[in-house]
């Protein structure tokens, strides 16, 4: 198995030869920032190995089905095939090609035929009734637009049983609203044109939401959350790195975010859950 902190050891050393990657992974960038980044990108990448990698290599398990909803680079279900578990990602994002360069390199340390990737809309290419265990939807699921159609879609996607795994923004964080306001103001849905499909894309403009708003969306499309598997990520700002250990500052996020409160709701930027399908 292929541990988080492996995984990013080896994906550094990609971002020195792939370098179109490094504006979106900026750990390359500003020393000062870096386990500030670090620390973001590998609780994100624990809660996939916590909810999917080890789920399915405990007792033998039978092998399930991924589906990975707006994959961008692809990072997620290349570690996941790192893992040996098979996943296949759509996506709509321009560096699409980019893909098959990471394919190539990651080939030296996995079976990287466990993953497939396509270039498609979700609301064109609907995936057959019933085809998958999990959905995942990291940094994808505030740009679907109708949302309500992006559910019914997932929940028909779904086998009995079956789960949404989505790695988000938290809307209700403070900073960050006001950040997006001053960037889109209220203008939260907004319609793209895609040069490969040669249409209008309707997307979510940023359109961030709070654990609240999600649970009545999903709930409403056929959908409960487990409240046990809601986890909030990254409380200290860059500011904060540069007065204390990045490993006591990560430990102190933990315990803040396992209590409820005001810091927990409205000063985490990141918010994980996991939604099950109603039988």
């Amino acid at each position: 198995m292929m541990s988080p902190e492996r995984f990013f050891e080896l994906m550094l050393k990609e971002l020195e030869v792939h370098t179109e990657m490094q504006p979106y992974y900026k750990f390359l960038g500003k020393k000062s920032s870096w386990h500030f980044r670090r620390n973001y990108f590998l609780e994100r990448l624990r809660y996939i190995q916590k909810n999917l990698v080890e789920l399915n290599q405990k007792g033998g398990a039978s092998p399930v089905s991924i589906w990975d909803c707006g994959c961008g680079y692809g990072t997620t279900c290349l570690f996941l095939a790192m893992n040996g578990i098979r996943t296949h990602g759509t996506t709509l994002e321009f560096y699409y090609d980019t893909i098959q360069k990471r394919v190539a390199y990651w080939s030296q340390y996995g079976d990287t035929s466990l993953f497939t990737c396509s270039y498609e809309n979700l609301f064109d290419n609907r995936p057959a009734p019933a085809s998958y265990d999990w959905i995942i939807v990291q940094d994808t699921l505030h740009h679907l637009e109708p949302i309500d159609d992006a559910l019914v879609i997932f929940r028909e996607s779904l086998k009995k049983g079956g789960k949404v795994l989505s790695i988000e923004e938290n809307g209700n964080n403070i900073i960050q609203r006001i950040k997006l306001y001053k960037y889109r103001g209220n203008k939260r849905i907004i319609t793209i044109w895609d040069e490969k499909l040669q249409k209008d894309i309707l997307i979510g403009n940023e359109n961030i939401r709070s654990l609240e708003s999600w649970e009545k969306l999903f709930e409403k499309n056929g959908f409960s959350i487990n409240a046990g598997s809601v986890q909030y990520v990254r409380y200290y700002l860059p500011i904060n790195y540069r007065f204390s250990d990045h490993e006591t500052l990560l430990e102190k996020e933990r315990k803040i975010q396992a209590g409820k409160g005001m810091r927990r709701e409205y000063f985490f930027f990141g918010l994980n859950f996991i939604a099950e399908k109603k039988n």
